[in-house]
Order: C-alpha cells, then structure tokens, then sequence
C-alpha cells in the first residue's frame, strides 16, 4: 500500500484531484467528505455541535448551516479551535475504519485540508499539495461557491500559507490555470506511485 496525503488551500481545486485519482483506482479516505457525516442529523456530532454553539447553527430541517457555523468560527481562533476539537477526532476514527478496509496493494490517498496546520506530513509516503496562488483561490471561492470577498479572505487566513504548504510537499499540482492542465501532472504523479500509466489512458 502507498499512504499518500492530499491537501491545498480552500479554492486551490483539491476536490478535483482527489476525483481524478480516484477515477485512475485510486482508495480516496476524504476528509471533507467525512466531516459532513459525522455531523448528519441524529450523530453525536452533530449534537456536540448544537451544545457548543447553540440551535442557531441548524437549518429549518434539522441539518447544520454549514455558512452560519462558518461566519462564527473561521473570523475567532478560539471557536474554530473549539469546532476542531469536536469534529477532528470523530474524522479520525471513521478515516482509520475505511483505511482498514482498503486492499494491500492500494493506493491510498488522504485527502486532508489541514494537513500543513497540523503538521502531519510524516504520516504519509509522499505529500502531494495542490498549489494555487491566492488570487486564483480567492476568485474560485467568490465565482464558484458564491462566498463574500471577505469571508473568503477570512478562510484562506484561517489556513496555513502557500509557502508553508509547499514546504512540507514532495509533489505540488500546479492548479493556477485551465483544469486541463492538470491531467498530464495526475499521470505523472499516478506512474510515480504505481509504475504504470493510469488505466484507460493511453
């Protein structure tokens, strides 16, 4: 098995990598994905959540108002601390059950968004950090997913820096441009980790 970690700053176009590697047979543990089940209506997470934040962080139907707990934590250290000491360990445990699950000979890609901040690059074969410069991921979370100019600034500032990202990487995905620009690097990264060209690609 090859332990690989995903990560790149919020916009940097991680979320499609991850798609990609997974689409080559990739087994992709994803750690966003994750945080949102551990957190569905009627988890113990999701309970934590409300005692430490209170209701108004729920949605008329009952599911957490993922803008609304945002607009709280990512602007105060404390709170967003206090967030991550609830959600972080219940990611944990649900990421260590799919990583016993995966085959022997897997490729086994962790996609995780604080890898840098939380120092964990030595719990993976080979880091591999999407890069994008913060004008690129600053106009993705404003265009795409529709974010105000400074609530985006606010969770880039949140994250650790671009330098700090790509001081801890053994390969950086450059995403600062067209998404078909990724597909030759994906490859390469693919036969550096398997020796073999990604099935169905010539």
């Amino acid at each position: 098995m090859v332990n690989v970690g995903l990560t790149g700053g919020i916009g940097s176009g991680k979320s499609e990598v991850s798609r990609r590697l997974a689409a080559y047979g990739a087994v992709v543990v994803d750690s966003d994905l994750i945080a949102r089940e551990v957190v569905e209506p009627g988890t113990p997470g999701l309970a934590a959540l409300v005692a430490e934040f209170g209701a108004d962080i729920l949605a008329a139907d009952g599911t957490l108002d993922r803008p609304k707990l945002g607009s709280l934590v990512f602007a105060d250290k404390d709170r967003l601390a206090a967030l991550n000491a609830i959600v972080h360990p219940l990611v944990g445990a649900r990421a260590d059950e799919l990583r016993a699950a995966a085959a022997e000979d897997a490729v086994l890609v962790n996609d995780v968004p604080l890898l840098a901040e939380n120092r964990l690059e030595k719990l993976y074969d080979l880091v591999v950090v999407v890069d994008a410069s913060p004008e690129t991921q600053l106009d993705r979370l404003v265009r795409l997913r529709g974010m105000t100019e400074q609530d985006a600034r606010n969770r880039m500032a949140a994250q650790a820096t671009r330098a700090d990202r790509i001081a801890i990487a053994d390969v950086v995905v450059d995403n600062d441009g067209p998404i078909e620009a990724l597909e030759p690097q994906l490859r390469a990264l693919w036969e550096r980790l398997t020796g073999e060209p990604p099935a169905g690609i010539a």
